[in-house]
């Protein structure tokens, strides 16, 4: 070991020092640049108060960020079992081969904030729908943030990004928007929670009123709903909607995908499709949803 040591400090007392101070800086300092370089200060996104993993929940950054849920098998039928953003649990019944829960799973949900309607719902694609890989122009609070509107949005204005465990809820904020003192109160007042099995419940207070079964907005049903499937697949909604043969209308999400879409009511549930017109054939005759209590 003495041979080691001399050959560092080899030369005169003062050099020796100088050696010596240096290598002990050196072993301070790239520990302390690896930290910093391992850090991402461009991402920009809110960091989860949660980071417990959801199993059946694809990957958030690469989407689609959606849920797949474990099926069982019954004769020619797949049963899965759901829960809507209000809670309500279900049971889905459809034919094996329309691989409904390979399509993954996302909730929708309408909100009035002070009065002012506004929609919350889970980009498909993950996070980088709205970011775009850019900075956000505020934080609300660790787990809310607030982003610019993207290139080719029209006029959806800016957008709102929580983060409720590993989901990622948006909420558009367009034309003016909502005031600061609103988007504060909306941060505090709206509460996401995931159950046991991967889905997302909601919940508001104070400002925030959560959509009924039933709600609709601008002839749109905005109400608790739950989303199969989304970029350029087929997409199947399930909305409750009490008095459905009256008061059922196409949802957004199925009327403005630019190819023909189709609904029925079973009792107080309405189901939506789009997608080709085999697929719609087979999804509207062979899917039964039976709403728990």
């Amino acid at each position: 070991m003495s041979d080691q040591f001399d050959v560092i400090e080899a030369g005169g007392r003062g050099r020796r020092r100088w050696i010596g101070l240096a290598v002990v800086l050196t072993l301070l300092v790239i520990p302390a640049v690896s930290l910093l370089l391992s850090r991402d200060p461009g991402s920009g996104l809110p960091t989860p108060s949660s980071t417990a993993p959801i199993r059946s929940l694809t990957r958030i950054d690469n989407g689609p960020h959606a849920l797949r849920v474990p099926a069982r098998t019954k004769g020619h039928d797949e049963i899965i079992d759901v829960v809507f953003p209000d809670g309500r649990r279900a049971e889905v019944r459809y034919p094996a081969d329309l691989d409904l829960n390979e399509l993954g799973v996302r909730p929708f949900q309408g909100a009035w904030i002070d009065g002012q309607f506004r929609r919350l719902g889970v980009p498909y694609n993950g996070v980088a729908e709205v970011t775009g890989g850019g900075r956000p122009i505020r934080s609300y609070g660790p787990d809310v943030t607030l982003w610019p509107r993207q290139p080719g949005s029209g006029g959806e204005g800016q957008t709102l990004l929580f983060v409720f465990g590993q989901w990622r809820v948006v909420m558009q904020d367009p034309g003016q928007g909502l005031t600061f003192d609103q988007r504060m109160a909306l941060a505090r007042e709206l509460r996401g929670r995931t159950t046991k099995d991967g889905f997302l419940v909601l919940s508001g207070k104070g400002s925030v009123r959560l959509a009924g079964h039933g709600a609709t907005a601008q002839g749109d049903p905005v109400g608790p709903q739950l989303w199969f499937g989304g970029g350029v697949r087929e997409v199947v909604a399930l909305v409750p909607m009490p008095d459905c043969a009256r008061k059922a209308r196409l949802p957004s999400v199925i009327a403005g995908r630019g190819y023909p879409g189709e609904w029925t009511c079973q009792g107080d549930v309405e189901i939506a499709v789009a997608g080709s017109a085999d697929f719609r054939k087979r999804a509207l005759a062979g899917i039964r949803v039976t709403l728990g209590r």
